[in-house]
């Protein structure tokens, strides 16, 4: 068992720097094609839609979803490629707006999915889990 370990952790070494792009790279970029698909602004679509469920000012929500999961998805990577204080900061805020957007999500769209199996079937909630990952661990 342990030289499987051994052997497996001096495979695994040169790779462990690209661990977090791979997250980093995967959430950004579903994150602006996400927000990309609701343009041109606003989403007609997402404004109807959040018409008939009473959302106030649908026009504006909807867009400014759009444009902040473009602005995080593009703020994780961007700040991944910022090795300063300044990326670690844009990483977070990122991560935090990730956050805030996938929990509107579930509180609006999936409200019946809270620990139920559905939520745990959906990429929507490792959208969340890595958002939280990059607003707690920024670029550490």
């Amino acid at each position: 068992m342990s030289n499987l370990n051994a052997t497996l952790n001096s495979i695994a070494k040169p790779f462990t720097g690209l661990a977090p792009w791979l997250l980093r790279l995967v959430l950004g970029t579903s994150f602006f094609l996400h927000g990309y698909s609701k343009f041109p602004l606003p989403p007609e679509k997402m404004v109807g839609w959040f018409s008939s469920i009473g959302v106030p000012a649908p026009e504006i929500v909807s867009s400014m979803v759009a444009i902040g999961e473009i602005t995080a998805g593009v703020g994780i990577i961007l700040g991944g490629l910022l090795g300063s204080s300044l990326g670690h900061l844009i990483t977070r805020l990122s991560g935090g707006a990730i956050m805030i957007i996938m929990i509107g999500a579930f509180s609006i769209a999936h409200a019946d999915w809270f620990i139920t199996a559905k939520l745990f079937t959906s990429e929507q909630i490792f959208l969340f889990a890595l958002g939280t990952y990059f607003a707690i661990k920024g670029n550490d």
